[in-house]
């Protein structure tokens, strides 16, 4: 029996990245940038009103205030967007939107609220300081600055440096296609009204939203047969366009060890078992030409997500260009657990925070119903018991490892 820890290594050792593809600054949210991109001018890339008010020379409303305001006259008017230039002259003041570019000579603007809006003279109530209110010319952004570096999850932030640098496409690392397939001669449609001896097919809905959520661009392909045939079908169908695969019904069992068998030509799937709890019953291979990862996982869904959490996921963060491993937590047991002998056991917890002294507490939930769907939608994580260890008491220590998005 393989031990966690070996298996995850055999995965990740091997893992591949899509090759970076270059997409739209809109669509590139979310992802890693694979390439460095500096600016190639300024933001602002001209002088321009903070807000609206008056272009004005500093030094001809230095003395100004309320009781001994300083009046000028107006000489013009620019909007924002104007392409028309203007000079000013000493003594004189021109009408500014916020954003308009500044006339020549100007170094100010007087807030509307230091003024009497006056149109053909103005009157102004408070001094400006020489820059006051004015946006320089790469005063946010200077040429040659870097906009996104090599390895930045891009945000929104990310796409606003890139739309100032005038880039409106960028090299990234693209989400990792996962493609989901349900192996079942007893698997209806969720839609369909199960009959006795029928099951819905809930596993792929379940693996797909999981999938979706780690980042991946996911496909939920289809259900298919139990049939060796038909699942060796199903997978070779979708190697070409897949980074990962996952059949979930494969994973135990005479049915399995057939698929496995069917799948051989293609690579091989390795079915050592895993010592790990629950789940330990589940195979992998690296299939096809490009040596696609596929995990075959057994058929209960609930059992199916939280292997995706410990062997999957890591594979869609690694593709991501992310760590593999998600940062765990520590908190304090509330209550009581068995874990078998040497396997890592993964219990559904649902990590709190103690209202009184604000310690973290784990609080386990489900005890031994690793078939229990209802209870993963209750927790936020899975508290890890080592191989070596088979019973906790209330007030131990646990790792958690979280959930769900992130």
């Amino acid at each position: 029996m393989r031990t966690v820890e070996e298996h995850l290594s055999r995965i990740l050792d091997v893992a591949v990245r899509p090759a970076p593809v270059r997409v739209a600054i809109a669509d590139a949210q979310g992802l890693r940038s694979a390439e460095e991109v500096v600016t190639g001018r300024p933001l602002p890339v001209f002088d321009q009103a903070a807000i609206d008010g008056y272009a004005v020379r500093s030094v001809d409303v230095a003395g100004a205030t309320e009781a001994s305001p300083v009046t000028i006259p107006v000489v013009g008017e620019i909007a924002a967007g104007s392409r028309q230039p203007l000079r000013l002259q000493p003594g004189q003041a021109v009408r500014v939107a916020a954003g308009a570019p500044l006339p020549t000579l100007a170094d100010a603007v007087a807030p509307v609220a230091w003024t009497d809006s006056g149109a053909a003279r103005l009157t102004v109530r408070r001094g400006v300081p020489s820059a006051g209110f004015v946006r320089r010319v790469g005063e946010d952004v200077q040429s040659g600055d870097v906009a996104v570096r090599e390895g930045d999850i891009v945000g929104s932030a990310q796409v606003a440096m890139l739309a100032a640098a005038g880039r409106d496409k960028l090299l990234v690392h693209p989400r990792p296609r996962v493609s989901i397939v349900s192996a079942g001669d007893e698997l209806v449609e969720v839609s369909r009204a199960a009959s006795s001896g029928q099951v819905a097919d809930v596993c792929s809905h379940a693996l797909t939203a999981a999938a979706r959520e780690a980042g991946a661009e996911t496909n939920r392909a289809r259900m298919v047969g139990g049939s060796a045939g038909e699942i060796r079908g199903a997978v070779e169908d979708l190697l070409p366009a897949s980074e990962i695969i996952v059949v979930c019904g494969a994973g135990g069992g005479s049915a399995a060890a057939e698929a496995r068998s069917a799948l051989s030509d293609l690579g091989g799937i390795d079915d050592t078992r895993i010592a790990v709890h629950p789940g330990s019953a589940q195979g992998y291979g690296r299939l096809g030409p490009d040596a696609v990862p596929v995990f075959l996982f057994p058929p209960h869904p609930a059992t199916a997500l939280v292997l995706f959490e410990v062997f999957v996921r890591p594979l869609v963060r690694l593709a991501l260009g992310q760590e593999a491993r998600r940062r765990t937590r520590t908190a304090r047991l509330t209550s009581p657990l068995v874990s078998p002998a040497g396997r890592r056991s993964y219990v559904p917890a649902r990590l709190l925070r103690d209202d009184v002294g604000g310690e973290l507490l784990a609080q386990p939930l489900g005890g031994s119903g690793t078939h229990l769907l209802a209870v993963l939608a209750e927790v936020n994580a899975l508290a890890v018991v080592p191989e070596d260890v088979t019973e906790l008491t209330v007030g131990e220590q646990i790792e958690l490892v979280p959930r769900g998005r992130g």
